[in-house]
């Protein structure tokens, strides 16, 4: 089992999204949490080491990641999706967008 934490700013639309959608994927476990000090789930070093793969929306994403977090990186694959904040949680736009940028993470069959 991998475990996949996706990571956006406040924790609302985007990375929920991306959590929802992908938690029933055989073979993966599905996270989220936010950069910001009062996002709805904050991002710890707890679900840093939890996770196997780290999907962030934004390059800014990943340098709060790196800045705040770095001892519970260690060696974890930190993958940029560019996914701009112009949605809302479950917007079908998101959800095409999100599945065509994670195709290539996703287990085969």
């Amino acid at each position: 089992m991998r475990h996949y934490l996706f990571v956006c700013s406040q924790n609302k639309l985007r990375s929920p999204t991306a959590e929802h959608i992908f938690a029933d994927v055989p073979g993966i476990a599905t996270m989220s949490a936010g950069t910001n000090n009062d996002a709805e789930n904050p991002l710890t070093d707890e679900l840093v080491d939890w996770a196997d793969f780290i999907f962030v929306m934004e390059r800014q994403h990943r340098n709060k990641l790196q800045s705040k977090h770095r001892a519970a990186l260690k060696d974890k694959r930190v993958v940029v999706l560019d996914i701009p904040d112009e949605y809302d949680f479950m917007d079908p736009a998101l959800v095409r967008l999100l599945r065509a940028r994670m195709q290539r993470w996703l287990p085969v069959g």
